[in-house]
């Protein structure tokens, strides 16, 4: 019988943004897979865990809390390397860390930690001082070099490992993540739509960001895009990566959405800078065709997307990129940028844009929206594609993972 400890510690936030959503369908569907396998997972701490959790009806999983500051803990490990945690919660022969914060356990244990991404190696200037202080402090190319495994969430990572922090190719394990069982196509007349259109304040027609409002996430591109659209200014660009879709650009067809009903809905929370989004947005011409909702409850999202004309990505850097997987689950059209995970992700099933080119965002969504043919193209191979990522598939990855370490 293996037994394995797992840090949880991420979800007492309460909201839920990539990592977050990352560890609660991890653990949702790895805890029930193998009842051979004894879970002891680590919290710790004075904030309750916010979220309907299955775990507590599971034999073989332990929750093991403790009373301590995590901001206290964080600089005893950090500095004194203690407390070791498998002696807080027990034996256990596999500490898991779902995120790159490893914690220190004795030398028995052998230990998984999980990358999402090193956007801030690649581009610091898209943290503020003190989030790259706490990068500086919690050192997280260290705990790749002290871990017995890693698990990168795409390619993409797996590559900056190696390039970045030097980490052997062969100490690195893919395993990719996928959207929640939740996001699926739903029938027009389902009441919830409307109650989530009438919750947000949402228009009848509109295309979609949905993320954190924040300077990585490029927004303010897709609000210049926006503007070229409604001011018919567009210039067509000489280089778009089509992805496939050469064949359907162009062509007269029927019109999805005259542009002059068109609107833009920025949907997520408030993160570093945000302003600069707000003031672009108060400085616009069009700016009562934008709509910016705030925070989207968990149990709304799918509605949102489903709501949507089509949705539109324009970040410049992700370790894998949730939001184009939930849209192209609910059978929306994907618009996203041709940076780092996101091709990955995606495949074949969006089209894919230069995030610093505005005319070729622009040009993307006009021809989205005009062209039905090349709608239904995108529609038909974004659920597809969402198919292909499954939590089951990265939950039998991650027990593989647990009998090989165990059997060295």
């Amino acid at each position: 019988m293996i037994n394995v400890g797992i840090d949880i510690r991420i979800l007492s936030k309460g909201t839920k943004t990539g990592v977050e959503n990352y560890v609660t369908n991890l653990l949702l569907h790895l805890l029930s897979k193998d009842k051979s396998i004894n879970y002891k997972l680590f919290y710790s701490g004075f904030k309750q865990l916010k979220g309907n959790y299955p775990w507590p009806k599971l034999k073989n999983v332990e929750v093991k809390s403790f009373k301590i500051p995590n901001r206290f803990l964080d600089l005893s490990l950090r500095f004194l390397k203690f407390p070791k945690i498998d002696k807080l919660v027990g034996d256990v022969d596999i500490f898991l860390s779902p995120h790159f914060l490893l914690l220190p356990v004795t030398k028995k244990t052998k230990t998984i930690v999980v990358f999402h991404d090193l956007s801030f190696v690649r581009f610091p200037e898209f943290f503020s001082f003190p989030k790259m202080l706490w990068h500086k402090f919690v050192y997280p190319q260290r705990q790749a070099r002290n871990a017995d495994l890693i698990v990168a969430v795409s390619n993409s990572t797996k590559e900056d490992l190696i390039n970045l922090y030097q980490i052997p190719e062969e100490k690195i394990r893919v395993i990719y993540s996928a959207a929640g069982e939740e996001f699926m196509p739903i029938k027009k007349e389902d009441p919830n739509l409307l109650r989530t259109k009438e919750k947000y304040h949402l228009p009848d027609k509109f295309i979609l960001y949905f993320g954190t409002i924040e300077p990585r996430k490029n927004i303010l591109a897709l609000i210049e895009a926006f503007e070229k659209i409604k001011a018919k200014k567009i210039d067509i660009p000489l280089r778009v990566r089509w992805n496939g879709f050469e064949g359907f650009i162009c062509k007269n067809n029927k019109k999805v959405i005259s542009l002059d009903d068109l609107k833009l809905v920025i949907a997520g929370n408030k993160g570093w800078l945000y302003r600069d989004v707000f003031n672009k947005i108060r400085n616009s011409l069009f700016r009562k065709d934008i709509i910016v909702t705030g925070f989207i409850e968990e149990n709304d999202r799918p509605y949102l997307y489903n709501l949507s004309e089509l949705f539109v990505y324009p970040s410049f850097f992700e370790g894998f990129g949730f939001p184009p997987l939930e849209a192209m689950a609910c059978g929306v059209p994907a618009l996203v940028s041709n940076r780092s995970s996101l091709a990955e992700v995606v495949g074949n099933a969006a089209l894919m844009f230069n995030p610093h080119n505005i005319d070729e965002i622009a040009f993307a969504i006009k021809e989205v929206l005009e062209n039905q043919n090349l709608r239904n193209i995108l529609i038909t191979r974004g659920l597809k594609r969402a198919r292909n990522f499954h939590w089951d598939k990265t939950a039998e990855s991650f027990l593989k993972l647990f009998e090989e370490l165990c059997s060295r």
